[in-house]
C-alpha cells in the first residue's frame, strides 16, 4: 500500500497537468473561465491583481480605486505575469483555471495529504496555500512551516485563522483518534472486574499519559507565528511605505472582508442580503453575521471534535466556506480534498448521494441561471440568488452530516470496545 500511493499520486499529478493545458490551449478565448463568478471573487481575481500592479507601477497606491483588495507581497509575486508575454499570450493564461485545477486535484482517491499538497504547488493566490502549507506540514509535525502555513493562510484570508485552534490540537494531542475519555471508561470497568494492583497500577500510568497535552510543542508554535507574522507585517509596511502603511492594508484587505463592500453576484448569500438591507441596519447586521461564525462554529466544535482535529480543520473550512464573505468553488474543492482523507470513517454517511446529486445540480445550474439573469435578460437576480441559497444548503447538509456519521463512528467504536472488555 506504501508503494502503491507515491504511484497513485504522480498519476493524478500528470493527468492534472494534462487536463489544465488542454484547457489552456484548446478552449477558445471567449471562454475565460477566471472571469467566471462561481471561480473567481474580488480577493482571487487576476484582472484586478493586474490593476493594483499597474497602479503601483504608476506610482500609484494599489488599492486606489477599489479594485485590489489582496496582499501587497502578492504584487511583487504575480503582478510582472500579468504583463509579461510568452508566445503573444500573457501569463495570466496559466493561471486561468485554477479552481478547475484544484477540483481535479480534490477528486483524486488518495487517502494522504499529496492531493492537497499538489494543490498549492500551482496556485498560491489565496489563503489555499497558506491551507494546504499548514494541513502537510503539521501532520509531519515541522511546526516552524506550519506556523508558516497558518500565517500566510490569515494574511492571504481572514477566515484561515481558525485553522488555528485544529492545528493547536494537532500538535497537542497528535493525530485524529477516537476519543480517549471513552477507552479509559471501558478499561476502568476492565480493571475493576479483574481487582489486580498491577493492572490498577498500567491504568493509571494509562490515563498519565494518555490525557499529556504537549505545551512545549504549542508554545514553541506560537513563538514560530509571532515571528512570521512580525515578518510579514514588516514586508507589507515596506512595500506600503509611500501608500499609507498597514493601516491602508487592513482597511482594504480585511475591512473589505468584514465590511463586504463588493456586492458583486457570487455563489455566497450575503451579496443579494446587503443589497436589498436597508443602511441604517447595515451596520448591525454585519456585526450579527461575522459573529455567528465566531460564536455558532467555532466553539462547540472544538468542544466535540479536539480528538480530531483534522477532521476539525475540514469543518472550519467548510462552515467558513459555506459563510464567507465571497466564496467560489475553489474553497469547496479545498475542504472536499481533506474529506477523502475520512472515506472510511465516514461510510455510514447519510444521505451521500441526494447531497453528492445536489452538489452537481447547483454547480451546473450557477452558470445557467447567471446567464438568463445577465446576458439574456429573461431572469432576475432572483435566479441566481435561489441558486446560490440552494448551494449553500447542500453545503451546509453535507458539513452536518459528516459530522453526525464521525459523532456515531465514535459511539460504534465505544460500544465495540466495551462488548470485547466484557468478553
Amino acid at each position: 500500500m506504501a508503494e502503491e500511493e507515491p504511484c497513485m499520486f504522480w498519476i493524478w499529478a500528470m493527468a492534472s497537468t494534462i487536463f489544465r493545458l488542454f484547457l489552456i490551449f484548446f478552449f477558445p478565448e471567449n471562454i475565460n473561465a477566471s472571469s467566471r463568478p462561481e471561480l473567481s471573487t474580488p480577493l482571487t481575481s487576476l484582472r484586478r491583481l493586474a490593476e493594483g500592479y499597474w497602479l503601483k507601477q504608476s506610482s500609484l497606491s494599489p488599492y486606489a480605486g477599489s479594485m485590489y483588495h489582496g496582499s501587497p507581497l502578492l504584487l511583487s509575486i504575480l503582478g510582472p505575469l500579468t504583463i509579461q508575454r510568452i508566445e503573444g499570450k500573457s501569463s495570466h493564461h496559466l493561471c486561468r483555471y485554477p479552481p478547475l485545477w484544484r477540483y481535479c486535484c480534490s477528486c483524486a482517491p488518495v487517502e494522504s495529504f499529496h492531493n492537497t499538497f499538489l494543490c498549492w504547488l500551482i496556485n498560491f493566490s489565496d489563503r489555499k496555500f497558506g491551507c494546504h502549507c499548514v494541513s502537510f506540514w503539521s501532520i509531519t509535525r515541522r511546526v516552524p512551516l506550519a506556523a508558516f502555513g497558518l500565517v500566510m493562510a490569515t494574511h492571504l484570508s481572514l477566515y484561515s485563522a481558525t485553522l488555528a485552534i485544529p492545528l493547536i490540537f494537532l500538535l497537542g494531542y497528535g493525530l485524529d483518534a477516537p476519543p480517549v475519555k471513552k477507552f479509559l471508561q471501558t478499561r476502568h470497568v476492565g480493571v475493576e472486574t479483574t481487582g489486580s494492583t498491577s493492572d490498577v497500577s498500567k491504568q493509571d500510568k494509562l490515563t498519565q499519559t494518555t490525557q499529556l497535552f504537549l505545551w512545549r510543542t504549542v508554545l514553541y508554535f506560537v513563538f514560530w507565528v509571532l515571528v512570521w507574522s512580525s515578518y510579514v507585517l514588516v514586508l507589507c509596511s515596506l512595500s506600503l511605505k509611500q501608500y499609507g502603511g498597514l493601516e491602508e492594508m487592513f482597511k482594504r484587505t480585511y475591512g473589505f472582508i468584514l465590511r463586504i463592500e463588493d456586492l458583486s453576484p457570487n455563489i455566497g448569500v450575503f451579496w443579494y442580503f446587503f443589497a436589498e438591507v436597508f443602511d441604517f441596519s447595515r451596520n448591525y447586521l454585519l456585526i450579527v453575521f461575522n459573529l455567528y461564525i465566531l460564536l455558532t462554529g467555532i466553539p462547540p466544535l472544538a468542544f466535540r471534535l479536539k480528538h480530531r482535529p483534522c477532521f476539525l480543520a475540514f469543518a472550519y473550512l467548510a462552515f467558513s466556506s459555506i459563510l464567507k464573505s465571497y466564496p467560489s468553488v475553489g474553497d469547496a474543492a479545498l475542504y472536499l480534498s481533506l474529506w477523502a482523507l475520512f472515506v472510511n470513517e465516514l461510510t455510514d454517511m447519510e444521505h451521500s448521494f441526494f447531497i453528492f446529486c445536489g452538489y452537481i445540480g447547483f454547480s451546473l445550474l450557477s452558470p445557467v441561471m447567471h446567464n438568463i439573469w445577465i446576458w439574456r435578460g429573461t431572469g432576475n437576480a432572483n435566479f441566481y440568488f435561489g441558486n446560490a441559497m440552494g448551494y449553500a444548503c447542500f453545503q451546509y447538509m453535507f458539513v452536518e452530516k459528516s459530522v453526525n456519521a464521525m459523532l456515531n463512528h465514535d459511539q460504534a467504536l465505544k460500544k465495540a470496545t466495551s462488548e470485547m472488555t466484557k468478553n
